[in-house]
Order: structure tokens, then sequence, then C-alpha cells
């Protein structure tokens, strides 16, 4: 099912938490920053959205790499009901995409909980000081593959986040499947 995230709450502070990566490590999301900002991005191994755009997240999470915002991905999703997701999947979705940031495993759902993460991929790009600038898409593709040259929307609000400490008033959701919760019961 897909769901899409609500518009940007400029200002909000990023949450910390430590998750296990799928490198065998404890990670601190706040310790994967960058000296201008960070980019987090909840996403999983299954979902047709993500399949779509994760070769340009990870070309993004490089490119931001070098203006000084570091990228963590946090997966979610409830890997009994989706085994796709399972955390040895996640090792193997990070090795064959070649992910040079960390991949977390969100298991009891808190930190998707507290960020009010929504689908996947859902993209919450940080300042320097840890407050949202950035709630949208990586760019218009949405399900399928991007056509060369177009627009890189994520990575031009981060660049803009990295250069003026603010993103763009004007910001398109990003669109996926919907976070898949655990019963409650």
């Amino acid at each position: 099912m897909a769901a899409q995230p609500p518009v940007c709450d400029f200002g909000w502070p990023a949450i910390d938490a430590e998750l296990p990566g799928v490198d065998g490590k404890m990670h601190n999301i706040f310790e994967c920053r960058g000296p201008n900002g960070l980019l987090v991005a909840f996403i999983c191994n299954h979902c047709p959205y993500v399949k779509a755009v994760i070769d340009r997240l990870v070309r993004d999470a490089k490119d931001l790499s070098a203006i000084g915002i570091g990228t963590v991905a946090i997966s979610s999703n409830d890997a009994e009901t989706y085994p796709a997701d399972s955390f040895d999947n996640m090792r193997r979705f990070a090795e064959a995409h070649g992910f040079a940031f960390p991949y977390l495993h969100d298991e009891n759902q808190r930190v998707a909980r507290n960020y009010g993460a929504v689908c996947t991929p859902d993209f919450f790009g940080f300042d320097k000081d840890l407050k949202l600038q950035y709630r949208g898409r990586i760019d218009a593709s949405r399900k399928e593959v991007a056509p060369e040259g177009t627009r890189r929307d994520l990575f031009e609000a981060m660049h803009q986040v990295a250069e003026t400490g603010e993103g763009p008033r004007e910001q398109i959701p990003s669109i996926g499947c919907s976070i898949k919760w655990k019963d409650a019961g």
C-alpha cells in the first residue's frame, strides 16, 4: 500500500538512538552526522519504491558525504511478516548495493515511531544542528528507474542545507510502501 509522509516540519529536532548495524556494530544515529548535517533514510529491502531508487540513494549519500552531510539508513519493517526485510537480508541488500553508510535495524520500531516515519523510502534531512530542513523525495521517479537528467531533489536540497543551513521551502513529499508495523496486540 502506497503512503506519503507529511510536509517538512522545519526545525523539528532529530532523535538519537542506538541500533545494530549490518556491519555487526552498534551505531548511534547522531554519530552518523557530518559537519554540515545528517540524512536519515527509512528504507527496507523488498519495497519496489526503494528498489527503484536505492542506487541513486547510494550515489547521493556518497556525493553528500563530500560536502559534509552524513547518511544513515534504517529498516523498521516487521521482518516476521515480511521476511525479505530480515536482518540477514538487510546485510545482503547493503552489500549488493555497496552501502558506504550504516544500515541499521529498528526491530522494535521505536525509532520509526519517534520520527513519525510513514513509508519506505522516507527521508529526513537535518542541518548541522540536527534540526529538520528536508522531508521530501529523492527525485520524480517514484517506482520507476529515473531517466538520465532527472532533477536530484534530495541531493540539491541537502546541498542547500550544507551551504545555507536551510532547506528549500517548497518540497515534494516522498512516496512509497507503508511501513510494515507489528500488531499492537
